[in-house]
């Protein structure tokens, strides 16, 4: 569980159609995260967009509809980050990878 206080944010950028060893990529970085321990993490698939090669790209286009952008984003200490980011890194060989440090708030949980 978090604390209120500093951490780093990831945000991962990929296309909808990369794969990692025939999963969706997206999916395999889930799944990393979840089994590093990460305190949550959330998947994003936008309408349209473009990369470094300035093709656009987007939802109303069916034929490109395969590369579509996603973001994962997540948060959490610099050392559960740290620990992660070296299996990230093999598993994201296109796209991009944003770490920028944060400043989160946990509300206090009611007791029941």
């Amino acid at each position: 569980m978090l604390a209120s206080g500093k951490v780093l944010k990831v945000n991962i950028y990929v296309s909808d159609g990369a794969k990692h060893h025939g999963v969706p990529l997206y999916s395999s970085i889930v799944d990393r995260l979840y089994k590093a321990g990460i305190a949550g993490a959330t998947v994003v698939k936008g309408i349209t967009g473009f990369g470094y090669r300035h093709r656009m790209h987007s939802a109303a286009l069916l034929e490109l509809s395969d590369y579509l952008p996603i973001v994962i984003s997540f948060f959490d200490t610099k050392e559960k980050v740290d620990a992660v980011m070296p299996d990230l890194q093999q598993c994201v060989t296109s796209g991009l990878i944003e770490i920028q440090e944060s400043t989160i708030w946990v509300p206090a949980r009611p007791a029941h």
